[in-house]
């Protein structure tokens, strides 16, 4: 029960919270949903406990029979590859609950849909059978939705509509993989056992593959699969920002790991040259198109196509060292996006803009932001994988691992690295250095409307959770093997179950 408990805990907490007799405060809302949401961290942590990291296979199990005509069964298992996953999970939602603030507008089912997407979220991680993990793919999509066409910005429908289209279209080719594999193998069992070639031709394989390799494409994104996502962050508030780029991407990167190359090893080994170049076109272009945004949070999100990247790369190669690199990229891409979401919101907050040609001087030390602003170049460095920092292990384990077996995509994928410097320098640079206005650019003084303004004092509730992801990017910089020591065991199991090795 305990890995259940994961999922009893959110989703009896979204009942709670949308049957709460009365008429609750926005304020107790958001007391109750953080009370819910330490409650997950809290057996998130007791099944890290309960883990052991020697052991290579699923861990924890627990099954029981639901509808054996169809296939779908309650299959839930752990190892190294999904508890870190379901640790920044329970992680980043509580801070999103933590700076939520200013919802007068259906606060019940605002703090609902954040607890539900939590628990779905979970439920993905932890399944064991292929249509368990569809059911709990599909139950964040309108959650996620509302967040977004409800408390978004100005265009929240078009963003939400551009969001639901794409994301469905990903759940519709998971589903017809999955479907496939059963129909061409003429089996129901749908466990997450490696299909070779006795089982389907490699014709099959290959088709079911590239389904998955586009539906969890769009998830992540790769390009040219990437429109939804510039929208999606630009239109949402920021604790949703900060959930969808910390946790929900992930639900991409893990899908390809664990049903492309987990169900299909044979099949992925003769696409990953391919791969590998569309990592590396990925890294390339979310980098460049990076450098061209003036808008903060679009900059941002840019980024996150870019660094997706990474855990493509590795997962072609697959080696032990790759793919330990790609969950440390998904775990510190995670952080790291999060912090630079929830700073750039508070950026937004205190000047009512994210214009990178109206800001500077934020790191003024008396009216500006200077917490804020040293928070961001911290965020800034990590990103570009300055040694010490989260940002640069994981970067370090993708390109050790990958440059045996694609020199040149890792080369490139190397070369939208050194960029990330560029347009996150650019960002500091043009925001936070210089005289403090808030003003586009002009050589006539008399025309700047906000020279020399006094911002407002940054809240407790919003630089604390700040302080602990900066925390958590450098303790997982200077230790790394914090989390190496859960997912080797699990992750070399993998790498090796693909070369052919029992």
């Amino acid at each position: 029960m305990l890995l259940s408990s994961l999922l009893l805990i959110p989703f009896l907490g979204t009942a709670a919270l949308l049957l709460w007799p009365g008429k609750p405060a926005p304020g107790q809302l958001r007391l109750i949903t953080i009370a819910i949401l330490v409650l997950q961290l809290l057996a998130s942590l007791l099944v890290t406990l309960r883990f052991d990291p020697a052991q290579a296979g699923m861990q924890l199990q627990e099954f029981h029979l639901w509808l054996p005509g169809i296939g779908l069964d309650y299959a839930l298992g752990v190892d190294g590859l999904s508890l870190p996953l379901v640790l920044i999970n329970a992680a980043l939602t509580l801070v999103s609950a933590v700076i939520t603030r200013d919802i007068d507008k259906r606060p019940r089912i605002y703090f609902a849909m954040l607890v539900l997407i939590s628990g779905a979220v979970n439920g993905a991680f932890l399944a064991e059978n292929l249509l368990l993990f569809f059911l709990f793919y599909e139950l964040e999509l309108i959650p996620l939705w509302l967040l977004i066409s409800v408390w978004g910005g100005a265009n929240k429908a078009y963003a939400a509509t551009k969001f639901l289209i794409f994301t469905a279209i990903s759940g519709m080719l998971i589903l017809g993989a999955f479907l496939g594999l059963a129909l061409l193998t003429g089996s129901v069992d749908f466990s997450l056992t490696p299909v070779l070639s006795d089982r389907l031709a490699m014709g099959g394989q290959l088709v079911l593959l590239v389904a998955l390799l586009v539906g969890f494409g769009i998830k992540i994104p790769l390009v040219p699969l990437h429109n939804w996502l510039p929208d999606a962050h630009t239109q949402a508030s920021t604790p949703v920002s900060v959930l969808l780029a910390g946790v929900l991407l992930k639900l991409g990167t893990y899908g390809l790991l664990r049903f492309g190359l987990q169900l299909f090893p044979e099949a992925w080994v003769k696409l990953a040259p391919g791969l590998a170049i569309w990592a590396a076109i990925s890294v390339l272009y979310g980098s460049l198109a990076a450098i061209a945004q003036t808008d903060m949070k679009r900059m941002v999100a840019f980024s996150s196509v870019g660094h997706m990247g990474y855990v493509l790369l590795a997962a072609a190669a697959n080696t032990p060292i790759s793919l330990l690199g790609a969950v440390f990229q998904m775990v510190s891409h995670g952080l790291i996006s999060a912090l630079l979401f929830l700073l750039v919101g508070i950026v937004y907050r205190k000047t009512g803009t994210r214009d990178l040609t109206v800001l500077h001087g934020l790191l003024n030390p008396e009216k500006g932001l200077p917490l804020t602003g040293s928070m961001m170049i911290v965020a800034v460095m990590a990103s570009a994988g300055l040694p010490g920092m989260a940002g640069f292990i994981s970067e370090f384990l993708v390109f050790r691992g990958s440059i045996a077996a694609f020199p040149l995509a890792t080369l490139l994928s190397m070369v939208g690295s050194g960029l990330t410097a560029v347009y996150f320098l650019l960002l500091v640079n043009r925001a936070f250095f210089g005289r403090l206005s808030i003003t586009p650019d002009s050589e006539d003084s008399r025309r700047d409307a906000r020279l020399d303004v006094q911002l407002a004092v940054v809240s407790p509730r919003e630089t604390i959770p700040a302080m602990a992801l900066v925390a958590g990017v450098v303790g997982l910089g200077l230790l790394p093997m914090s989390l190496s020591r859960l997912s080797d065991a699990s992750l070399t199991a993998l790498a090796l179950q693909a070369m052919g090795v029992s």
